[in-house]
């Protein structure tokens, strides 16, 4: 060892495993995918491969104060997918929000049966908190399910980052990757695999600078390795262009659903007026589909009647302790902001901003294309959660249910078919993985991490919509934008690192930008603004059903990636939203 790593490639340990089924991500999705497996299946040997420690891992780590998937009283499954096809300006897969959507009720009553606590009025009913959404306090809502995840008899492999699928011909067959503090490689053999790993952030410069970088609406640490590993290996891809941007409190980004859904606090400019139900009546006002509520509040910035708030200032003396309490169960450094700062949200609205995009299949639909089944398009491999294509608005609960689908679809397969025999290709993709996985060990000048994460961020904030653009773009930023990404994908090979930790950043970095790669393809493909600020074409400015009414998917094949075109069917009947 030299400095704490390898000095050479005969120091590393090599961890050869064999399990059932591989849940590659210990959030939400993957942890009730686990509990489902032994349920379904209790002699089968279920292994979780989570990069951080699965009891406060994933986008929930903090917590939650509402479920905002749910199928309150007067609503059912399809005036649900209804719902949604309007909030997604008429593109989903309606076929798996509908199957998402039979199983949401299911789900968040099973967790209620495992601690969580779920607000309720004298009756014993839920309290709903708008039309889709019920109140919790959910600050434990993480360790809860990851305790019952390893009661269930899952095996955990904590601090393991996964690189690559095993794939013999065609099918995935494991995956392989590396301890973040040990330094192992891991060889995981499987029957079946499931990708719960979340989406990405970090590919878009952050609105916070500095020491602050990470101070962001999605998970820091969600940086896309579960989409990665599918790109690299030839999956196909869905919708990489409806990128998710969320509203949210300045600096201290927390959540403003809170705000307006559970205190009706409504969006004013800086000249006190209501612009969302005046100046935008013909988008929708302030009921108009997600990407326009971020749309609105940009465009007033644009034009210079910026900063934006959420006007709290009508709230009564118990509102605000409750207003307060809601956030301490999910957010409680707004809280300590305000108290540190002397800030009081009945003498002053709260400023509000847009933050950098994302690419979060629970919120829009970027992710795997997949059946209803949760199958990718790689045999042995599923999908679930916010790495899953073509189901936007998800949240919490639809990716409870679909953990629980892939499960029970997985668990059918491995018992059909399947075995963990090792081949002779498995053995050279171990000793190639290797080389690539700990190159960054063995050089002593070269980039660091941090360096090559702010030249991608910074290329994709200035020429791919970031918020310094008011996420517009057009086709010669993009096209400028690509060709930067692909020299920047070349450059990779110049990234250093002192330790494993580093070494992990170096991977994620190498992730973002493959995924980039994707991203910036899917925007140049669709010529249309179907999503305004989520996807803002300016030189197609317009929604264009009649040639664009269709997914825009991707795969890699032989290193080159190829667009596909997918076509939209409705299941469920309605009118959809039309700008």
């Amino acid at each position: 060892m030299r400095g704490g790593v390898f000095a050479d490639m005969s120091e590393i340990k090599i961890e050869k495993l064999e399990t059932d089924l591989l849940i590659i991500g210990g959030g939400t999705a993957g942890c009730l995918a686990a509990v489902r497996a032994k349920r379904e299946a209790a002699e089968l040997d279920v292994v979780i491969a989570e990069k951080a420690h699965i009891e406060r891992s994933g986008c929930l780590a903090a917590g939650m104060n509402a479920i905002n998937a749910y199928i309150n009283p007067g609503e059912t499954p399809e005036s649900f997918v209804s719902y949604v096809r309007a909030d997604a300006m008429g593109l989903l897969r309606e076929d798996l929000v509908l199957s998402m959507a039979k199983r949401l009720n299911e789900v968040v009553q099973e967790v209620e049966s495992w601690g969580l606590p779920i607000e309720k009025d004298e009756r014993g009913n839920y309290l709903s908190r708008g039309r889709w959404n019920i109140k919790i306090s959910g600050e434990s809502l993480k360790p809860i399910i990851a305790g019952r995840a390893i009661d269930s008899g899952a095996r955990v492999l904590n601090r393991v980052m996964i690189t690559k699928l095993l794939l013999e011909e065609g099918r995935v067959t494991g995956a392989m990757g590396f301890g973040v503090r040990s330094g192992i490689f891991y060889l995981i053999k499987a029957k079946a695999v499931i990708v719960a790993t979340g989406g990405a952030a970090g590919i878009y410069r952050p609105n916070n600078s500095g020491s602050s970088h990470h101070k962001m609406w999605y998970s820091p640490f969600n940086t896309g390795g579960g989409y990665a590993i599918g790109i690299r290996a030839g999956a196909e891809m869905t919708s990489f262009e409806m990128r998710f941007i969320a509203l949210r409190t300045k600096d201290v980004i927390a959540p403003t659903g809170t705000l307006a859904l559970g205190f009706g606090a409504k969006q004013v400019n800086s000249l006190g007026e209501r612009f969302m139900a005046t100046r935008y009546s013909h988008l929708g006002a302030e009921g108009a589909p997600t990407p326009l509520r971020v749309f609105g509040p940009t465009q007033e910035v644009k034009e210079g009647r910026g900063p934006i708030f959420l006007d709290t200032t009508h709230l009564k003396e118990e509102e605000l302790r409750e207003l307060k309490k809601s956030y301490l169960n999910m957010y409680p450094e707004l809280i300590l902001s305000w108290a540190a700062n002397g800030f009081d949200p009945r003498e002053r609205p709260i400023e509000i901003q847009g933050t950098e995009p994302y690419l979060v299949g629970g919120h829009t639909q970027s992710g795997y294309w997949i059946s209803e089944k949760r199958e990718t398009t790689l045999e042995g491999l599923y999908a679930a959660g916010d790495v899953a294509g073509g189901a936007p608005y998800k949240f919490v609960s639809g990716c409870w249910a679909e953990g629980v689908i892939a499960a029970e679809n997985a668990v059918d397969y491995i018992r059909e078919t399947g075995s963990t025999e090792e081949s002779a290709e498995s053995n050279d993709c171990l000793f190639t993985e290797m080389l690539r996985v700990y190159a960054p060990l063995h050089r002593d000048d070269g980039v660091s991490p941090p360096e090559m994460e702010e030249r991608l961020q910074k290329v994709m904030d200035e020429y791919a919509g970031g918020v310094s653009r008011y996420y517009e773009m057009n086709e010669h930023e993009l096209l400028l934008a690509l060709n930067q990404i692909k020299h920047l994908q070349t450059q990779t090979r110049h990234l250093r690192a002192e330790d494993f930790h580093r070494l992990m950043n170096c991977h994620e970095v190498i992730d973002r930008i493959d995924i980039a790669e994707v991203l910036l393809n899917h925007l140049l493909y669709r010529k249309e603004t179907r999503w305004p600020a989520y996807q803002s074409r300016v030189d197609y400015p317009y929604c264009n059903d009649r040639d664009w009414l269709k997914f825009v998917n991707s795969k890699r094949v032989n290193d080159r990636l190829e667009i596909l075109e997918r076509p939209y069917r409705q299941v469920v009947g309605g009118d959809r939203y039309v700008p």
